[in-house]
């Protein structure tokens, strides 16, 4: 019998939709709620996606794991290196929905390299790379990397034809075989036309709920900061929406408008919540999606990051586990703020500090006593001269402070330039989420 990738993905989604994923969060709160193997407290290591820089060390893209133990006799050190043998801007990572595996794509190269991280997780290998994103898509630049039980959902961020944002999601199973393509909308729906870009993906399953966002392309994050931005036409190639797709059939239902290229999404997924939030990186706003007194989805700017006349350009963020509060890195002025979402609808930042002279990427733990940054943007954004640190930091907080924990140099230890991160934990400390395994289990 013939068997329909179609078909076979519908019955995933609709399968996992059957489930009660309120136990299934995992720790970080960006990762898929359909992941297991929650971590309890601590976390052991980070890992970090780090970009090769010529002439420092091999030059290499590479996975590095640093102990994040206090407990261990490493801590705060680099333990492990895996390099890919090329340099193709290593960007974003993403566990497959057992956590056994990394997922990490380059956004130049389109390579996905495939990391055991459950096995010996403070030794990762690299057990498979990807390369057939491009052929079988015509999509380059993956960028977000999100499970669903047995799949891979990859979020791209440009097309091999014209190199500009249009775009759309890729689905591999988790054995690396290529399973469908889907288009972001660039025609119109309910009176709002897509602009065909994508960026980040973010799934909420209570409500049947897949949304992405919009970046730019090739043409724009391959291309020296300053230089683009002096270029009013190249400017005028950034996404300016956010796109909301029926989970189980893989469908978009509905286009918002949200100007200046809307990043990172968070839901909040705590029972009664089930709103997300996102920030605009040339905007400097963060914007609530939320259903409406008439139960539809529509999107809002909630509130300005920082002074949005500086252009201090908002990145990453992290909301904490029950959804009260969201941390933002602002890259230009190397900033981490911190923002009281206690009411969604007026987010109140409430703290922030210098944390670098660039800072990029944050992480939290799922407990929010941990909270992880990194500095580099992509490696023809990063800053020059002295303010082109390279580090991960972390910091440990209290609720009112950050207290540096530990830093590793990046650059003085000839590693890179250090980008995203995940965390995993030695065996015995990881217990599953059953909400998840049960997800996972029905479906397959």
């Amino acid at each position: 019998m013939r068997i329909d990738n179609r078909s076979v993905l519908s019955f995933l989604v609709a399968a996992i939709l059957t489930i009660v994923t309120a136990a299934a969060y995992a720790d970080e709160t960006c990762n898929s709620p359909y992941m297991t193997g929650l971590i309890k407290g601590q976390e052991d290591f980070v890992h970090v996606w780090t970009l090769g820089v010529l002439g420092m060390g091999d030059g290499s893209d590479k996975l590095v794991t640093v102990d994040a133990n206090p407990a261990s006799k490493s801590y705060g050190k680099v333990i492990d290196k895996i390099s890919v043998g090329g340099r193709g801007e290593a960007h974003h990572m993403g566990f497959t929905d057992d956590r056994k595996y990394l997922w990490a794509g380059g956004l130049d190269d389109s390579k996905i390299h495939v990391f055991d991280v459950g096995t010996n997780p403070a030794h990762p290998t690299l057990v498979r790379t990807i390369d057939n994103l491009s052929a079988k898509t015509g999509y380059v630049g993956p960028h977000t990397f999100y499970a669903l039980p047995g799949r891979m959902v990859i979020g791209n961020l440009s097309n091999a034809a014209s190199k500009d944002g249009v775009t759309g999601l890729a689905v591999y199973n988790n054995k690396g075989d290529f399973v469908k393509k889907y288009d972001m909308p660039a025609s119109e729906i309910k009176q709002l036309k897509g602009d065909g870009y994508g960026y980040d993906i973010a799934v909420n399953p209570a409500k049947n709920a897949l949304l992405t966002s919009s970046f730019t392309g090739w043409n724009n994050y391959m291309r020296d900061l300053g230089e683009l931005i002096k270029d009013p036409e190249a400017m005028k190639h950034f996404g300016n929406t956010l796109v909301m797709w029926n989970l189980k059939s893989m469908q978009p239902e509905q286009i918002f408008a949200v100007p200046g290229a809307p990043l990172e999404i968070r839901w909040a997924l705590p029972d009664g919540q089930n709103w997300a939030i996102t920030a605009t990186a040339l905007t400097s706003q963060l914007w609530l999606v939320k259903r409406d007194a008439r139960g539809a989805w529509a999107a809002k700017d909630v509130a300005a990051i920082g002074d949005p006349a500086k252009i201090p350009l908002p990145v990453d963020i992290s909301i904490t586990a029950d959804a009260k509060g969201l941390w933002v890195n602002t890259f230009m002025d190397g900033t981490t703020h911190y923002f009281d979402l206690t009411d969604p609808e007026h987010p109140k930042q409430t703290y922030a500090k210098h944390t670098g002279s660039q800072v990029n990427m944050v992480s939290q733990s799922w407990d929010g006593h941990r909270v992880y940054i990194t500095s580099s943007l992509l490696s023809k954004w990063d800053k020059k001269g002295k303010d082109n640190e390279q580090f991960l930091r972390a910091f440990q907080w209290d609720g009112h402070e950050l207290s540096p924990a530990f830093e590793v140099d990046f650059a003085k230890e000839q590693l890179g330039r250090p980008h995203h991160m995940k965390f995993t934990a030695n065996a015995q400390r990881v217990a599953p989420a059953v909400g998840a395994s049960t997800a996972t289990a029905s479906a397959r």
